[in-house]
């Protein structure tokens, strides 16, 4: 019998550190543990004792790539604890300031990520010589999300300017007027990368994704709407422990998420979205995504590069339509009620990656009592896991260095924010 181990210390390209181990024994997969050992970062103990005005500020600070979606899940948790609509205008800037977000981190995966997997690239630096053009205009489009973050969050990461109700300043008509070029600018690149990302080759590869996002009856979700599945799940959103689960496995320091009941895996992000929103894209984008050939559902893991390209496109033109309508709030903010008794509320929200679910229970005095953060990444790993499982089974009759790239790749699909998860890549292959 031979025994052949690989280990790889740390995989760029992806957020945060962990490890892949797969166990092959006589030709046949025994085993895969997605090991996420990056150390936990507490945040849900850090909020016990916060008062719940604390919450948007302190959430921001688990991601540094996605900090609206933390915050937007945190307000929306807390004001569905305090029986607080909050609409019209204010509402429009929460979703301009997610378009800022999407903009900001798909271009940041599409370009710098995932597209050097494509292209045989170890990394976008070695990549950038062949194809300057392409790490430009990633980076170009990124900047603009990022400009539009701090247009309206006050900075690019961990923005301030969000809080229960509302925003501390709202922009002028004027400021966002502006900024209207860029944006302009923006959907042309992202226009391009649709094509750019379209042209890539992609293995052939099919998945019996259970998807899951919001749906909303109007529009492509960012911040509202139902909790649906490809598979006939719907429950209001704030109904999210009534049918997941975070399970504690042994090998990784972030819980992984399954369907309660089965221990089943589920898929988060932007295959889920288009799947279950594909009637809600903007004009454009559902222009382009037709013009390039996706299907209206898309089960091949890779080509998810392409959907976040579309979604980009969205995110541009949806950015537009609320300036182009646009009056400006006052005040910027619902004033929260007293808290007069415990309450509990619960949101998610789409964070780039998928569905990001917030938890609480409030005490008399507004003190948090308890908290539940639940990061796409956590909902998405133990479906990489299996992902993983099928590609190996597929290719076993590959070397170590080749399945170790592959199943690098297969991660990657997802866009993975492992510290996000833990609140990779080591890869260990172990061949009896």
């Amino acid at each position: 019998m031979t025994e052949r181990t690989i280990g790889i210390d740390y995989i760029a390209r992806v957020e945060g550190e962990g490890a892949l181990k797969v166990r092959i024994q006589d030709n046949r997969v025994e085993d895969v543990q997605l090991r996420i050992f990056e150390p936990p970062r507490f945040f849900e103990a850090f909020l016990r004792g916060r008062s719940y005005t604390e919450a948007p500020d302190i959430t921001a600070r688990i991601c540094g790539i996605c900090p609206v979606a933390y915050q937007m899940s945190s307000v929306h948790a807390m004001e569905r604890a305090l029986g607080m609509k909050v609409g019209g205008q204010i509402r429009e800037l929460r979703r301009l300031l997610y378009c800022g977000e999407w903009i900001e981190s798909h271009p940041l995966h599409i370009f710098l990520l995932h597209a050097p997997d494509f292209l045989g690239y170890p990394d976008a630096i070695h990549m950038a010589k062949d194809y300057p053009d392409v790490v430009k205009l990633g980076l170009a489009l990124k900047k603009v999300g990022n400009a539009l973050m701090t247009l309206l969050g006050g900075r690019e990461i961990h923005p301030i300017n969000v809080r229960v109700g509302g925003f501390y300043r709202a922009p002028t008509v004027s400021e966002l007027n502006a900024f209207r070029p860029q944006l302009e600018a923006a959907l042309k690149m992202a226009e391009q990368t649709v094509h750019f990302t379209a042209d890539l080759d992609f293995p052939s590869v099919e998945e019996d994704y259970e998807f899951v996002s919001l749906r909303h009856e109007r529009e492509y979700p960012l911040c509202e709407g139902d909790l649906v599945s490809s598979r006939g799940l719907k429950v209001p959103q704030d109904h999210w422990e009534e049918v997941f689960e975070e399970i504690h496995a042994p090998y990784a320091n972030a819980l992984q998420s399954v369907r309660k009941g089965t221990g089943t895996s589920y898929h988060v992000g932007p295959l889920a979205r288009y799947a279950l929103n594909r009637d809600h894209l903007s004009p454009r984008a559902d222009k382009l995504a037709r013009d390039v050939g996706l299907e209206n559902v898309v089960r091949n893991p890779y080509r998810s590069i392409i959907v976040r390209a579309v979604e980009t496109v969205y995110a541009v033109e949806e950015a537009l339509r609320i300036i182009d309508q646009y009056k400006r709030p006052d005040p910027s903010w619902v004033e929260p009620p007293p808290v007069t008794q415990v309450c509990s509320g619960g949101a998610v929200t789409e964070a780039p990656r998928g569905i990001l679910y917030h938890g609480y229970r409030l005490a008399p005095g507004g003190l948090i009592e308890h908290a539940r953060i639940v990061a796409p990444t956590s909902q998405n790993q133990k479906r990489i896991e299996d992902d993983v499982r099928h590609l190996v089974e597929k290719s076993l009759a590959l070397d170590d260095a080749a399945l170790t790239d592959a199943c690098e790749h297969a991660i990657r699909n997802y866009d993975p924010c492992i510290s996000c998860a833990t609140h990779f890549l080591k890869l260990d292959i172990e061949r009896r």
